[in-house]
């Protein structure tokens, strides 16, 4: 395992195919235990989950359950969520929960038999400790420490202490998004299901906009959805293209562009009110929303689409900074460069805009690599104090209980789950300009793994 893939970066503007083992193996799932998970970074949860000393939630990625807990004001830790003595859960992380989470914790008591821990780590009791003969030394009582850090927002956690540090492992993307001052939202909405497909099947629905065409076929009343897609190390981002020299703008391959029409005036404000709603009142924001449906009262008939577009900006950010919502100042060349959404290896993925996000995740589910678990959340700037008090709401995968668009994504990938399996399926054909990402993905996927790594066509 961990041999290097023979596929660069070059190659992946080239056909490839990749095997279906990652998907459909219980053996390869049993593997990622050992050569993927415990050799990444992963983002655990959101800062502000965590606001006071005492504070703590447990994250768990297959067999492994994590604590992270706030120890002071400007310090987070975490532990593997396990006693030293004789491996009881500290905190019971039960299946049917998303996770366990608590307020102003002193110490971690093992409900076996006793023995305690502070929220630093460190053993504060033990029975009969004299039993021992003098064995038991703090090395071998503290808790398992698992590294963590913090970026955008988010948590993250590292099983191995000595592990590269966070910003090099997110690299451009977190140069990238940085910009976009993403610890300055704060979760809208967040869901979370049990979901009949590989972790790997899930995350792919939402690398790439070339499914829209046929799955979300509603939206190409709106807008044109050819798409690029371009590797950035471990992670990529995919855009939007735009053939038409006349809409090619900083803007146009994220989501804030102009619609397809003769008058981008109204095409814009329905592209991006069609977005809004039926991504669950996501993937924008309401005050970008009214300000493009004034766009047809406050601009003449005629006006080029870069100019709808520049005039609806400037009118969203004034009518956001009238509520207390201030925009970060993001240069033109990063704006192009961020595209309309990340992949984040190996298992998140986030659709930015300039004062919002929509993010996903998933993780396997036990030892089944045909289920896993699915979330999506929104994140927004609000005026603070404003921010709506959410929790992780366990919904079905229907659009009632996630909008009309993901309802569309989820009527896909369980299909893909059970399709790749058929004996006349002879490999993935992903479109080299823009389904990029993915073949990236299984690039870096292999080099942890030693093993499904992309060929060329033949």
């Amino acid at each position: 395992m961990n041999s290097p893939t023979n596929i660069d970066v070059d190659d992946l503007t080239k056909p490839l195919t990749y095997p279906t083992e990652a998907f459909l193996s219980k053996d390869y799932a049993a593997a990622e235990k050992e050569y993927l998970w415990p050799k990444v970074w992963q983002m655990a949860c959101r800062v502000e989950e965590l606001p006071n000393v005492g504070d703590w939630l447990t994250y768990n990625i297959c067999d492994d359950s994590i604590i992270i807990v706030r120890t002071a004001p400007d310090r987070l830790k975490a532990y593997f969520n396990v006693c030293p003595h004789r491996g009881r859960q500290l905190v019971n992380t039960p299946d049917t929960v998303h996770s366990v989470r608590g307020n102003g914790r002193r110490n971690f008591i093992c409900g076996f038999h006793g023995w305690t821990f502070d929220i630093e780590g460190n053993n504060t009791y033990i029975l009969d400790p004299q039993d021992w003969q003098g064995a038991l030394t703090p090395d071998c009582t503290h808790l398992s420490e698992v590294k963590v850090d913090t970026w955008g927002g988010w948590v993250w956690v590292h099983m191995d202490m000595d592990a590269q540090p966070l910003v090099e492992f997110l690299g451009d993307a977190g140069r990238i998004l940085s910009h976009f001052e993403l610890d300055k939202m704060r979760y809208k909405w967040r869901k979370w299901v049990v979901y009949p497909a590989n972790w790997k099947t899930a995350l792919e629905a939402f690398m790439e906009p070339y499914h829209v065409t046929g799955t979300h076929s509603q939206l190409l009343a709106y807008g044109d959805y050819y798409a690029y897609s371009a590797a950035y190390g471990l992670h990529g981002v995919s855009g939007f293209d735009q053939r038409d020299p006349a809409f090619s703008m900083s803007q146009s391959s994220s989501v804030t562009r102009a619609g397809k029409g003769d008058d981008p005036r109204r095409s814009t404000y329905e592209l991006i009110r069609e977005n809004y709603e039926t991504l669950n009142y996501a993937a924008s924001t309401e005050t970008l929303v009214n300000a493009a449906s004034r766009l047809v009262d406050e601009l003449p008939e005629g006006t080029p689409p870069a100019d709808v577009i520049a005039h609806w900006l400037k009118s969203a950010k004034a009518d956001d900074a009238a509520r207390g919502v201030i925009w970060p100042e993001i240069p033109p060349e990063i704006m192009s460069e961020a595209g309309l959404a990340w992949n984040v290896f190996p298992n998140m993925s986030v659709l930015h805009g300039i004062t919002f996000a929509l993010c996903y995740r998933t993780r396997p589910y036990g030892d089944d690599p045909n289920m896993c678990i699915f979330e999506s959340y929104a994140i927004e700037r609000f005026p603070e104090g404003e921010e709506p008090q959410t929790e992780w709401d366990n919904a079905p995968a229907t659009a009632e209980g996630w909008g009309a668009v993901l309802a569309q994504d989820f009527s896909n990938m369980e299909w893909v789950q059970k399709g790749m399996k058929s004996r006349g399926f002879r490999g993935p054909l992903p479109n080299p300009h823009q389904e990029r990402k993915i073949t990236n993905f299984h690039r870096n996927l292999a080099t942890y793994m030693g093993t499904g790594a992309p060929r060329h066509l033949k």
